[in-house]
């Protein structure tokens, strides 16, 4: 059996299943351990450094033409053959969608089976993994691997009841200029590591949240995510909010519970990863119970300690 993935989340639990030997071809963006399987997908974007209101400026005329930002090689897809292809239909933005995956298989010679997933919940992406390993006829391998992911959280939500710990008021931001708020699974996440945003939108999409509201709510914690931005990449643009009025005075930024965070931990809806999400936002809002393993760490910072650091050198 021949799988092509248009998914970067799919692409992931595949590898993390030991599933990858049917794997023969990803998308331009799939992770770094699909990095020698034929790229099938494309994007516009691809190579350029556009900053937040450049991207969502391009996204915004592409919609509005009616065009999608992605496109197929074609005769690379011929020549794979696959029996199955993994979609999605949840973003036009971050990924290729089902609709535009079933214009490019209609021209091939051998019809594949279109698998379209397309999560809303945190639950939902669970499923999904149990999903791809069965259209892969290795059911029973997702369930042992979703056996050790649940017990992660289990222990996060156990630590919490003992501590007694109460809620942190949240806001995680998807998006920088215009400000997102987060919706899908991202408010799930967020109550499994022991808090609570009310700019968010669970089980739908992120949609844009005036800096005022934002001001009104004031965050204890406030969490940078921008979807596909790296810590690295979100440095870069957080001027567009440190410079905005009322910043300073935000609990958050004045109590130091301001982070910035790889998107991969939260858009990239593989269960793997938003996992390490949650145990990531477990140490951010309640960092004197839970300590960031090396793996962890990794994936994201403290504002004020990187730009103390930074001003130290």
């Amino acid at each position: 059996m021949k799988v092509v993935s248009f998914l970067p989340a799919a692409t992931k639990m595949i590898y993390d299943m030991g599933l990858q030997d049917y794997l023969h071809g990803v998308t331009f963006e799939c992770p770094k351990e699909a990095a020698d399987q034929p790229k099938v997908v494309r994007c516009i974007l691809e190579g350029k450094n556009y900053s937040s209101v450049e991207i969502d400026r391009i996204f915004s005329a592409s919609k509005a033409q009616g065009k999608s930002l992605y496109w197929v090689d074609d005769a690379l897809l011929e020549s794979i053959a696959p029996d199955v292809v993994f979609t999605q239909d949840i973003c036009e933005v971050c990924n290729i969608d089902t609709v535009c995956t079933e214009t490019a298989v209609m021209k091939l010679s051998k019809q594949p089976t279109l698998v379209p997933l397309s999560p809303n919940n945190l639950q939902d992406v669970f499923e999904c993994a149990i999903t791809i390993a069965k259209a892969l006829g290795k059911e029973e391998v997702a369930f042992s691997y979703l056996v050790g992911l649940q017990q992660k959280t289990d222990h996060i939500l156990d630590k919490l009841r003992q501590n007694k710990s109460p809620l942190k008021r949240v806001m995680l931001m998807e998006w920088i200029e215009p400000i997102y708020n987060c919706g899908h699974w991202i408010p799930f996440q967020i109550a499994a590591a022991g808090g609570v945003d009310m700019l968010s939108n669970p089980a739908g999409d992120s949609i844009v949240t005036p800096w005022e509201k934002i001001i009104k709510y004031n965050p204890e914690v406030l969490v940078i995510a921008p979807c596909g931005f790296d810590q690295k990449r979100s440095l870069e643009e957080m001027e567009l909010l440190t410079s905005k009025p009322g910043w300073n005075n935000l609990e958050a930024v004045k109590n130091n519970q301001v982070y910035i965070a790889d998107f991969d931990m939260f858009t990239q809806p593989s269960i793997g990863t938003l996992v390490e999400g949650i145990e990531a936002l477990a140490c951010m809002f309640h960092p004197s119970i839970f300590k960031a393993d090396e793996n962890i760490a990794k994936k994201f910072i403290n504002h004020d300690q990187f730009v103390q650091s930074f001003q130290s050198v």
